[in-house]
């Protein structure tokens, strides 16, 4: 019974050290996943919303002044050159210009993203594309950017106004983008003049 016994427990002792594992560990992290940590985006794979809002605002004004006066005088002429008169003559050139101009841009949305890349200094390169189709319009976001783990909130999102390097392009296709396309005639006049 003894040897049994002790069979038993060196096979259960063989069994349990080549499938001791945490139910919380991370195939392939550093490190794992303890019960009570954040599941915030870490490594390569993982999952990161970017809250975009972003607003820019450009004002700018500008004024030219030019003036010019000029005048000559020209006396009588004298020996053979009697038959000239005194005379004078004056001219002045004026130029004013002015002009004004004003922009302002807002844009707002979220979109979700993956990590493609980890830098040695723990940043995070994220990359992603959402699409989306409404009456036969696509409307694509595309974003890419370099974000601090830090700044990762527990819920897994970051703003955009803490991502560097942020590219965002916002494009379509479809019948109502191709109707706020310039016209071909119009896109060769405005490349000739």
């Amino acid at each position: 019974m003894r040897k049994i016994f002790a069979v038993f427990i060196c096979m259960f002792m063989i069994a349990s050290s080549a499938f001791a594992q945490s139910l919380w560990y991370k195939e392939g992290a550093s490190g794992s996943w303890g019960i009570f940590s954040d599941h915030k985006a870490h490594d390569v794979g993982d999952i990161v919303t970017i809250v975009i809002s972003e607003r820019t605002s450009l004002q700018a004004q500008k004024s030219f002044t030019n003036e010019k006066e000029g005048s000559q005088n020209l006396n009588a002429g004298v020996g053979i050159f009697d038959f000239l008169k005194a005379a004078s003559i004056s001219g002045s050139d004026e130029f004013s210009a002015s002009g004004a101009a004003s922009d302002t841009n807002r844009v707002t949305g979220n979109v979700t993203v993956t990590v493609v890349e980890k830098e040695p200094n723990g940043n995070l390169i994220v990359e992603g594309k959402q699409s989306i189709w409404q009456n036969k319009d696509e409307h694509r976001i595309t974003f890419r950017g370099v974000i601090r783990e830090d700044d990762v909130t527990s819920a897994n999102t970051v703003p955009s106004t803490k991502v560097a390097n942020a590219t965002v392009h916002f494009d379509g296709k479809g019948p109502l983008n191709a109707k706020q396309r310039q016209g071909i005639l119009t896109q060769v006049f405005n490349f000739l003049f």
